[in-house]
């Protein structure tokens, strides 16, 4: 059975039980772990795994603490650099022009997106997150707020780490995004693309994967070719699929619409 399979079939009656402080994270994971071999995960995957986690304090106080989604548009694009994303996304387009071209003739979907979201996400690869990912998605897991989604955000990292996608001490964002434009573990499992030919989707280590996978991605939830990508044309609901916060989806449709020149 696939990893990607166990949370379909595991009944609720099982799992295990959440929390909202440390104090029954230990707990938690001995529940988990008996859930998750109880749906075909290797008691080798779960010791090396929990082995290395711990309870993150720094993800969830990353996770109570998101306030810049809450800034108006004009304050949420000084804040993120929105200038210097733009300026540094058109010479990252020229640089990478092979790469995008061959992008939108696969995908559909022009530089200027792209290039937006992974300047947003991690200033084009420079700061991917200091935070053990399998202890940030575990303890998200563990957490009542988002429990049954993260749960579901933890079973991927389970695959990705059978497959070899995933380091056990593999750090990246606060809640376990991984990579250059920070994919949680689940996307990478349904949309991660494997660019440059390697074998692996290795989406902190080439661009080539990571801007791939975001392409698919944005395919996956309704891309179309030559249409328009602001608000009110057909692509921006594709870019609402990205993240759900409004000034981060018309700031992303306004700095890729100044990087391809439009």
């Amino acid at each position: 059975m696939a990893v990607a399979a166990f949370l379909l079939t595991a009944p609720a009656a099982e799992a295990a039980a959440c929390g909202n402080t440390s104090k029954g994270f230990e707990a938690w994971v001995e529940a988990f772990k008996t859930e998750a071999a109880g749906q075909g995960v290797s008691a080798r995957t779960l010791d090396k795994v929990f082995s290395a986690v711990t309870y993150s304090r720094a993800t969830i106080r990353a996770d109570r603490g998101q306030k810049s989604f809450k800034l108006s548009l004009d304050e949420f694009m000084r804040k993120r650099g929105a200038t210097t994303i733009v300026s540094r996304g058109k010479k990252m387009r020229s640089a990478n022009a092979a790469l995008f071209n061959s992008l939108e003739a696969r995908y559909g979907v022009p530089a200027g997106p792209l290039i937006a979201i992974w300047g947003m996400e991690t200033g084009f690869g420079s700061y991917l997150g200091n935070e053990h990912t399998l202890s940030a998605v575990s303890t998200l897991a563990y957490d009542c707020r988002r429990s049954a989604y993260f749960t579901d955000q933890l079973y991927a990292a389970l695959t990705l780490v059978e497959r070899g996608d995933l380091a056990i001490n593999a750090r990246g964002a606060a809640h376990g995004e991984i990579g250059q434009t920070q994919f949680l573990p689940k996307n990478v499992v349904t949309y991660g693309v494997d660019g440059d030919g390697d074998g692996h989707i290795n989406l902190v280590g080439s661009r080539a994967d990571a801007l791939a996978s975001t392409a698919n991605f944005l395919r996956g939830h309704g891309w179309s070719a030559g249409a328009g990508y602001q608000r009110g044309e057909p692509n921006f609901s594709a870019i609402q699929g990205w993240n759900a916060a409004s000034v981060y989806q018309q700031a992303i449709a306004i700095m890729g619409a100044q990087i391809d020149g439009q």
